[in-house]
């Protein structure tokens, strides 16, 4: 492996990490006029263009949770894994910091430089779970599009996008539909906001990893 791949995944998780943030930082200093929708669009929009761009080089993880299910599936060595982990969530955190310079600290330090995070009332288990189920859904699209030799390539991007947006506007308000714990952990870390982190490390690896292995062993095409 060279380092074109791992620079694939930083450069597509700083992007994915960028756009999300800045889009919930933006929606937070105009008094909410993007709304859930926008902020929905901004995160699909970009994966979508992201995957579409970069996947034929890395595969288009940008999310370690993604990257662990492909390697308990057996698609990617651990070499490769270890090494997308680090590009993913070095390139969360360069987004997280490069969100800290370029946007008024009244802006991002209400928002917490996007860093997703959960209703009030909210119970531990209640966002787990909807973490799993959300990411099993992503993680589904993924498998059928971009893994499956059978699957339709050509719209995966697209396909993969429009899941994270349907996702974040049903989920968002309840769980903030992160799915990914590179996206988390990167404005987390340089906010210093760290309200509920573990769920978005347990759901989204845990959802990622059960499509991935039902979509191998139930669902795969074999013919």
């Amino acid at each position: 492996m060279n380092g074109r791949a791992p620079l694939a995944e930083f450069l597509g998780t700083f992007a994915l990490t960028f756009i999300g943030g800045l889009a919930i930082i933006s929606d937070a200093a105009t008094g909410g006029k993007i709304g859930l929708v926008g902020v929905a669009l901004a995160h699909g929009l970009v994966l979508a263009i992201m995957i579409s761009a970069l996947g034929g080089i890395s595969g288009g993880h940008f999310n370690p949770a993604v990257t662990l299910a492909l390697w308990t599936a057996g698609k990617i060595t651990m070499s490769r894994a270890a090494a997308y982990f680090l590009a993913q969530f070095g390139g969360a955190i360069a987004a997280a910091l490069v969100l800290l310079v370029v946007t008024p600290f009244s802006f991002s330090a209400h928002a917490h430089l996007g860093t997703p995070g959960p209703a009030v009332d909210a119970t531990f288990g209640q966002i787990v779970l909807l973490e799993v189920v959300l990411t099993f859904f992503l993680m589904t699209a993924i498998m059928g599009t971009a893994v499956d030799p059978k699957g339709p390539k050509s719209i995966a991007g697209f396909g993969i996008g429009l899941v994270l947006i349907f996702n974040i506007i049903a989920g968002g308000a309840i769980s903030g539909a992160s799915m990914n714990p590179a996206r988390s952990f990167g404005p987390a870390l340089v906010s210093g906001t760290w309200t509920q982190h573990l769920v978005y490390w347990i759901g989204p690896i845990v959802g990622a990893a059960l499509a991935a292995q039902v979509y191998e062993k139930l669902i795969r095409r074999t013919s």
